[in-house]
């Protein structure tokens, strides 16, 4: 339950509306929750609902709204209603309220960090040796089982002149009895003498981290047994682009991968400040009904059988027709039957090819359409709704009785990213010599690919309700017309206060 009230504001003196809980979040503290009702999309559906005004204290233009805000505004902007902040931009509002509050003394500019000690230590055999090792005291020869007591109070470096410390050979890998892990057996290689004295290595080895999450920078320079990666090579190469990983990697892996990164960035070993410039977390493939794949239920699906019944392209076009690439999805087997149709399809029509034949105006505005929607998806990581594209372009195609070669010719560099086999079959079908790879990616002609109608969404006080289509640049009779047909129901005998159309985007109705 939440009480609500009004408290001052400490930088300008105005009242603002404040929201208390009677229930404190485990381990955030008071139990005082801040609400800003016109910048955040959860305060504003509450205090909606419960009359508590809306100040606007961010616009996108820098001038209040003339009228009340029908969604919450959650972009960056300009500060308005807020005193002497008024014109600010987001940035530098933020960044002069905190000054003025640190001179006042009242609240200061902190960075808060979520982080717990990590177990860096492996009590296995497979991992990268830690370069340490202690005073051994005992009175004999501790490789031949005598007496010793290991200082481990007393931790040594292994001199960088003695890197990189090997793994010994073993013949069994097994972890045992021993706490102090697998390499507490190999007595030769972790008790040596030096300057007259024992001394015993450190059995524990590093876990996959210690190589992971570097290992993008050692692919710039795999051989260089001098330095990490040359530092010509790290300044062309760094940061990474992209990096597709799964959502696991985002608490864990990348985590790690970004402390490694800045560390070395701070040693100046490495030119930025950080390792990735992109993320994209794929989801994960569940099994047949939906749970996630396990050899204890009986669900996961081999890829060599899927690849022996419907071929290598037909099981990469299915994984990528399966949905948006950040969700979960679950394997449907019997529909990858509808893919490989599309990929017979598309050979299927290829051999009605005709290098004779011209695709008229209708066919060569499609091709443009499909070039441009795929080569847009793919860098947006759409595949699915790129292969849709191409399903549709040849369903057009199989209508044909002499189908143009010049338009099968886009439609196999299209899809030879997705299906390289086909797309180079279909390539030499054509007449052309090997490979596709060698050939340029078609460009789309922006002037084929114009609308003549667009989608619009129809809002009711802020909330999606219909999608109309309109002629271009529709007016707004026109759209308050289709929507009024669209949305009959809900419109009916309710007095319309306000129209907000904006030309070709969106139209929003007040009621």
């Amino acid at each position: 339950m939440f009480t609500g009230g009004l408290a001052i504001n400490p930088v300008n003196g105005a009242e603002v509306p404040v929201y208390i809980a009677d229930y404190v979040f485990w381990g955030y503290g008071t139990g005082a929750i801040m609400a800003v009702p016109a910048h955040d999309e959860r305060d504003f559906e509450f205090a909606t609902a419960h009359g508590i005004p809306i100040i606007e204290v961010v616009s996108k233009t820098g001038k209040p709204s003339k009228t009340p805000l029908c969604e919450a505004m959650v972009e960056p902007g300009v500060a308005v209603n807020s005193g002497k902040y008024d014109g600010l931009r987001t940035d530098e509002f933020k960044k002069r309220i905190t000054e003025d509050l640190e001179r006042a003394g009242k609240g200061e500019a902190r960075v808060e960090y979520k982080l717990r000690d990590w177990i860096f230590s492996r009590q296995r055999y497979w991992g990268e040796p830690i370069p340490i090792y202690f005073p051994v005291e005992t009175n004999g020869d501790p490789r031949a089982g005598a007496e010793h007591t290991i200082r481990y109070d007393e931790p040594i470096a292994v001199d960088q002149s003695e890197l990189p410390l090997r793994l010994p050979d073993l013949d069994d890998y097994k972890p045992g009895e021993d706490p102090a892990g697998v390499l507490a057996r190999a007595a030769d290689w972790r008790f040596f003498q030096k300057d007259g004295r024992w001394y015993a290595r450190e059995t524990n080895t590093m876990p996959q981290w210690a190589g992971s999450c570097w290992y993008y920078l050692r692919f710039l320079d795999p051989r260089n047994e001098e330095v990490i990666c040359a530092p010509e090579l790290a300044q062309r190469w760094l940061p990474v682009d992209l990096y597709v990983g799964g959502a696991e990697h985002a608490v864990l892996h990348l985590l790690y991968a970004r402390f490694w990164h800045k560390v070395l960035y701070d040693a100046g070993v490495v030119p930025s400040k950080e390792p990735f410039k992109k993320l994209v977390h794929q989801g994960m493939i569940l099994g047949e009904g939906g749970q996630k794949m396990s050899k204890s239920r009986g669900n996961v699906v081999n890829p060599d059988d899927i690849v022996s019944e419907f071929g290598a392209d037909s099981m990469r076009v299915y994984e990528m027709f399966m949905g948006p690439l950040e969700a979960t999805k679950p394997w449907n087997t019997s529909s990858i039957a509808g893919v490989r149709r599309f990929l017979d399809r598309v050979y299927t029509v290829t051999t009605r090819a005709d290098a004779t034949v011209n695709p008229d105006a209708g066919l060569v505005r499609l091709l443009h359409l499909t070039i441009r929607k795929v080569t847009e998806d793919i860098e947006g990581m759409r595949f699915n709704t790129a292969i849709s594209a191409m399903m549709v372009l040849s369903n057009e195609l199989m209508k044909l009785d002499k189908v143009p070669a010049e338009a099968l010719e886009v439609l196999a560099k299209l899809l030879h990213p997705f299906a390289p086999h086909l797309g180079e079959e279909v390539w030499q079908m054509l007449g052309h010599a090997p490979s596709i790879q060698n050939q340029p990616w078609p460009v789309y002609d922006p002037a084929l690919c114009e609308e003549d109608e667009i989608e619009v969404p129809v809002q009711i006080n802020g909330k999606v309700r219909a999608r109309i289509t309109l002629p271009k640049d529709a007016s707004q009779d026109q759209a308050l017309a289709a929507a009024r047909e669209a949305l009959a129901t809900q419109l009916a005998d309710k007095p319309l206060r306000k129209t907000i159309w904006v030309p070709n985007k969106i139209l929003n109705l007040i009621l």
